[in-house]
């Protein structure tokens, strides 16, 4: 059963229910889903489906903070419970350990030195940790351990001794 199904069936079940936050929600990332799937003109994929409800859980966050900030306690209440619904339907969030561990396999694997390899390790680990971890914070974590030289090593295509040579 893909996501969209699953949320097309909760969301029947919710209305079954009377529960209208739940059942909102729910109409809400299904028209999402819906739109992404008309824009690309196919059927979505997995991974797509999961980006979609992600982009969702960012504009309920958004949404939450502007409601506290304006003091509106109610709206973001609201908010709140409708983020509770959505995040039920993502995968897992990675623990600090195991998104650290990621973090130094990607810079291994990329060969990363300095904070300026960002982008390439960020390419290894994007589709490694999507949906189960915040890109900002996964960003932030690997310029923080680039800053620390947490993979010391030669660079990618070069010898040990090709730093003494040039």
């Amino acid at each position: 059963m893909t996501l969209a199904e699953r949320l097309q069936a909760d969301m029947t079940a919710a209305m079954r229910a009377h529960d209208e936050v739940r059942r909102d929600a729910l109409r809400m990332a299904i028209a999402a889903l819906q739109r992404a799937g008309k824009d690309a003109r196919r059927s979505l994929t997995p991974d797509e489906e999961l980006g979609v409800l992600t982009r969702e859980l960012r504009t309920r966050r958004e949404s939450l903070e502007a409601f506290a900030s304006g003091g509106r306690p109610d709206l973001a209440a609201l908010e709140q419970r409708k983020i509770d619904v959505l995040s039920a339907y993502m995968p897992a969030q990675l623990g600090d350990d195991e998104l650290d561990a990621l973090v130094r396999q990607a810079i291994d694997e990329a060969g990363a030195r300095s904070p300026k390899d960002v982008g390439a390790v960020m390419r290894l680990l994007a589709p490694r940790v999507r949906g189960r971890a915040d890109g900002r914070a996964v960003n932030e974590r690997v310029v923080r351990a680039l800053q620390q030289g947490a993979s010391p090593g030669p660079a990618p295509g070069t010898t040990p001794g090709d730093e003494e040579r040039r």
